[in-house]
Parts: structure tokens; sequence; C-alpha cells
């Protein structure tokens, strides 16, 4: 829960006081809001000085998502282009009296529909679609992963996340990953799943995770680089 806004310079930071250990400070899609989390004892002036000493990394995740190219809304009708494992598919809408199903091709993206599906029926299958792309993908790249770092996780989440590709929960040992990774190249689920297993030795954005990167994935910044120049999709970014 927000509890309060610093204002700095032209920008406006949402605060939110939690019991966590360190500041975690991230700058949010479409427009770049900004939202800091705190434990409860740090002084106003102590974000403050926090805030301005992250100011040259605000202004540019803030330019990284004005820049970022963006999907115009999808209908869900044939002949409409949809990313799949970062490459375009055309979709083929057939509608047929039996369960709905996804069939993947070299070009297109076949959506069996019973007759009348509308667009939010249609957009739940896709959903749920890119949701087990992810996990069949993600599970044989755990197991490897996993054994090479010498951590698991207690639990693995696929899920759609508006505003993160993945996120890790040390304490618990969750990992959770966007479905939206379906869109992008495999190399960018490479990336993501092994930047949140690598938290489960290194909670924090520290040098020493960064060093971690470097040793495991030296590619890193280039997939990152990938990850964020691939068009986005429409979204409704009210949270």
């Amino acid at each position: 829960m927000v509890t309060a806004e610093l204002r700095l310079a032209e920008l406006t930071i949402a605060i939110e006081r939690k019991a966590v250990v360190h500041v975690h400070l991230s700058v949010y899609p479409p427009a770049g809001s900004i939202r800091m989390v705190a434990p409860p004892h740090l002084s106003d002036q102590a974000l403050r000085a926090f805030a301005i000493r992250k100011l040259p990394w605000i202004r540019q995740q803030q330019a990284k998502l004005l820049a970022q190219e963006r999907e115009s809304p999808r209908e869900m009708l044939t002949r409409e282009s949809h990313w799949v494992w970062g490459r375009r598919r055309l979709l083929r809408v057939v509608e047929h009296d039996a369960p709905p199903a996804i069939e993947l091709h070299p070009q297109r993206l076949v959506m069996r529909v019973r007759p009348g599906a509308d667009a939010a029926a249609r957009t739940a299958l896709l959903a749920a679609w890119y949701r087990e792309q992810v996990r069949e993908r993600a599970d044989p790249l755990l197991a490897r992963w996993g054994d090479h770092l010498g951590v698991r996780p207690r639990h693995l989440y696929v899920q759609h996340m508006k505003t993160r590709w993945g996120s890790c929960t040390p304490a618990t040992g969750s990992i959770r990953l966007n479905t939206e990774l379906a869109r992008k190249p495999p190399s960018c689920l490479e990336y993501i799943l092994v930047h949140e297993l690598l938290h489960l030795l290194e909670p924090t954005h520290s040098r020493r995770f960064t060093d971690l990167l470097d040793r495991h994935l030296p590619d890193w910044q280039g997939r990152r680089d990938l990850l964020n120049r691939l068009p986005i999709r429409h979204e409704d970014w009210a949270f």
C-alpha cells in the first residue's frame, strides 16, 4: 500500500513502507511511474538521498519505456498478427463445435473456438496457451540451471504480470515467470529464469549478483536488451 509520495525535481515517487531489509526502487510501464518500497525505520531524508543517487538510473529507465514500441489493441480476428517465441504468426480463427484449442504452425497460429466465442473468450484462450508454453519450456531449463547453480525453488509459478518479467521471493523459495515471455525469443525466457534463480543465492541487485550473472550467463545484457527492444503488448496499465 502506498503511504506517501516523494517529490524530486519533476518526478513523483510513490513510497510504500513494508517489512523489508533493503530499499527497492522500481520504474513501471507504460510511462515510467516510480515506486519505492522501504523499511519503516528509514527517514524521509534518507529516502530522498537514496532517490537522488538513483536519479540517472530512473531517467534512463523512463527513457527506455517511453521509446519502446507498443502494439495496437488486438481484436482476435483472422489475419491479425501475434508474437510467439520472438516471431510473428498470422492468426487464423476457426469455429467448430469442440473444445477450444490452439495449434502453432511455422507461419500461423490456428485458434479453434466454439461458434460465437467473443474476443474476451479468445483472449483468455490465448493467455492460457501462453502460460502452457512458458511452463513447458521453463521446466527443462529449471532442471538444467538448478543443477548448474546448485539451487532449486520450492515453487515455480507462471502468471500474467503487468510490471515484471519475473520475480523471486527468497524467503519462500518462490519464482514467478510472466506468461508474456512466450511472446519473446526463448533466450529471453532463459535469461529471466537464471536471473530469478540467482536471487536465491543473492537476494539483492548487488555487485555480487552482477558478478554471478557475468560468470554463469556472460551474454545476459544482450538478452536483456533484446527483451526490452521487442514490442510489448497493448495493456490496460491501471493498477
